[in-house]
């Protein structure tokens, strides 16, 4: 076999693995951003929709990035005198075989405590997404600063 035709191969080989690797994969991302209120805040949070397409239900338990000190998982939920109060959710977000879980402003969301660097405009951010069955999934994330909040329709409700 020639040099040429060994590194020809080898190309097709990764393209192959790649391809099998990815093939896969079970859990989608989709419409992720990472916003702050202000690009001097010393915390932010990503927003995101997970879809599992796989037949095994799966969870999110944690997400990994260089871009703070802490990196959780949270929510909001309404006290007794209906507040509302951001959470941490230790035990992750339940992804069930075939459908979705949405990471929105004002629910679940990933949230950035003690940001390393100021988000600017259009950057990406890389996180490492960690589930309980499909391990980790490195995404790269834009930094949104400009995103306004999605509107709720009439027919929709919020549960708390």
């Amino acid at each position: 076999m020639s040099f040429k035709s060994t590194i020809a191969a080898t190309a097709v080989a990764a393209v192959t693995l790649t391809g099998a690797a990815f093939a896969e994969q079970s859990i989608v991302v989709e419409d992720a951003y990472i916003r702050s209120s202000t690009p001097t805040s010393h915390s932010a949070a990503a927003f995101m929709v997970l879809k599992n397409e796989g037949e095994e239900d799966d969870r999110l338990i944690g997400v990994q990035s260089e871009t703070a000190e802490r990196v959780e998982l949270h929510t909001h939920q309404e006290d007794a005198n209906g507040v509302m109060k951001m959470l941490e959710v230790a035990e992750g977000f339940p992804l069930p075989a075939g459908q979705s879980h949405a990471l929105r402003r004002g629910g679940d969301h990933v949230m950035f405590m003690g940001l390393t660097q100021p988000l600017e405009q259009g950057k990406l951010v890389p996180l490492t997404l960690v589930f309980e069955n499909s391990g980790e999934i490195a995404i790269d994330v834009p930094v949104d600063l400009e995103r306004e909040p999605h509107r709720m329709d009439h027919d929709m409700k919020m549960e708390h």
